[in-house]
C-alpha cells in the first residue's frame, strides 16, 4: 500500500504494510539510519522521534496511527533547543559508545522546546525510558542544564 508520510518537512512516500513500524519505514524504506532500534518493546528510547513535536518511540507507532502527522528525525531536528542540546552534548563530551544518543537528544529536545529551564525532576521525568548502557545519566543531565543555559545567552 502507499502510504505518504511528511518526515523532516518533506513528503515521502512508501510502499508499506499499514502495520509497519515507523521504525522501519524510517530505516528500512527511507534509509535514515540514526533513528535507531534498541528493545522493539519501546522500553528503551532508542527510537524516539518526533510526532508534531512529541517524541514518541517509533518501534512501536504504526504507520496507519502516524496519519497527517508530521514526522522529525534526529536528522532532521533544528531549532534553538536542537541546537543548544547538540551543543552541550559536544561540549561535555555526553556520548561514549553512542547508541543510545539520537534518542538521547530527542528526547533531551522535546524537554528544553516544553520546558526551557527545567529542573533535574523534570530532567529526570522527560528523559525516564531512555536508556543508556554506558550509564552517562549524570553527563546527560549536566548537559541538559548546559544546553538550557546557552538557550537564554
Amino acid at each position: 500500500m502507499s502510504i505518504t508520510l511528511t518526515i523532516n518537512g518533506e513528503p515521502r512516500t512508501i510502499d508499506a504494510d499499514p502495520e509497519t513500524p515507523l521504525l522501519w519505514a524510517i530505516r528500512d524504506e527511507l534509509g535514515m539510519t540514526g533513528t535507531k532500534f534498541g528493545c522493539g518493546i519501546a522500553q528503551c528510547g532508542a527510537c524516539t522521534v518526533h510526532l508534531d513535536g512529541m517524541p514518541i518511540r517509533s518501534c512501536q507507532t504504526m504507520l496507519e496511527d502516524v496519519g497527517d502527522a508530521s514526522i522529525t528525525t534526529i536528522e532532521g531536528i533544528d531549532g534553538k533547543a536542537a541546537k543548544a542540546v547538540q551543543a552541550a552534548w559536544k561540549e561535555l563530551e555526553v556520548p561514549q559508545c553512542g547508541y543510545c544518543q539520537s534518542g538521547q537528544v530527542m528526547a533531551a529536545t522535546a524537554l528544553l522546546v516544553e520546558t526551557p529551564k527545567p529542573s533535574d525532576e523534570d530532567i529526570d521525568t522527560a528523559m525516564d525510558g531512555n536508556v543508556c548502557r554506558c550509564a552517562t545519566y549524570a553527563r546527560i543531565r549536566q548537559a541538559i542544564h548546559l544546553a538550557a543555559d546557552k538557550m537564554e545567552a
